[in-house]
């Protein structure tokens, strides 16, 4: 044992002493993990490389978590990213909220009340949250559960103690919703899902923002969008859309959050729209 100085230390010295310059901290710091990046498939020769390399320059400059998904039906195309990442719904989950209602009345064999259309319509094409609140609670947590079950909708979490802006959503099951609300299938009556389809046609003119964004003329715009401020992780933005047209039926779900403003989420979700629309079209 020498006079308490670590070898260590008296390598340091040594090595200095002879102009040698050690560094202080010999391992290297690792690499940051890279981002998932965009992963696109398709049944059209080189439509999936295109949207792959569009959709990742879109997004390449933005701040953010963005989640996207996308399906094309006419030819089989599908991009994803960050499919299973969870995001507080916002204004978006009423979609969801509007099949539950039409799925229970259908169980139980009825229409939906005068009042209950009103809801309706003030739920989705003002994005109404009062109405939202009356309804969530109408139905209760097991009917939503259960339609979340019946539908597949695996991931997402409803909101707890009426909180519905806070249940938990995933862009794979927003997809599954979008694929229920435009096709055949045996969770939602054909009149249900044309019911749906057209009040996110109607949606007010200022809420039209997002996913729409760049659709070309003559391709029908379905859409909610959802935006909701708090304390961590900024603004969350959101936009769900069915489009039809074109040679093309697709759906089409964008997620952020992490925005510095709701203007920012809108900039950076419609910067994905514009190439997927315009990559579609050119197709």
């Amino acid at each position: 044992m020498t006079s308490g100085i670590s070898r260590r230390a008296r390598v340091l010295a040594a090595a200095v002493g002879t102009g040698v310059l050690v560094p202080l901290v010999a391992a290297a710091t690792p690499a940051a993990a890279a981002p998932p990046a965009v992963t696109c498939m398709s049944a059209k020769a080189g439509l999936a490389a295109k949207l792959k390399k569009d959709i990742t320059a879109a997004l390449a400059t933005r701040k953010g978590t963005v989640a996207v998904g996308l399906y094309d039906r006419s030819t089989n195309t599908t991009c994803t990213l960050r499919a299973s990442s969870a995001y507080d719904s916002a204004s978006v989950v009423k979609v969801t909220v509007l099949a539950t209602l039409l799925w229970d009345a259908k169980k139980s064999n009825r229409y939906l009340t005068d009042r209950e259309n009103t809801l309706a319509k003030a739920m989705i094409t003002k994005s109404d949250n009062a109405a939202t609140s009356t309804l969530w609670k109408q139905l209760g947590m097991t009917k939503i559960k259960n339609f979340l079950k019946a539908a597949g909708m695996t991931q997402t979490k409803p909101g707890a103690n009426g909180y519905w802006g806070l249940t938990q959503i995933t862009v794979t099951d927003e997809q599954k919703l979008l694929k229920l609300l435009t096709a055949k299938n045996a969770v939602l009556s054909d009149n249900s899902r044309a019911y749906i389809v057209k009040l996110m046609g109607q949606v007010v003119s200022s809420q039209r923002w997002g996913t729409p964004y760049g659709v070309p003329s003559g391709v029908s715009v379905a859409v909610k969008n959802g935006w909701l401020q708090r304390s961590t992780n900024g603004w969350r933005v959101h936009s769900v859309g069915a489009f039809k047209g074109g040679g093309h039926d697709y759906v089409m779900t964008v997620l952020s959050h992490g925005n510095s403003t709701m203007n920012y989420g809108i900039a950076t979700i419609q910067a994905v729209a514009k190439v997927i629309h315009k990559d579609l079209a050119a197709s």
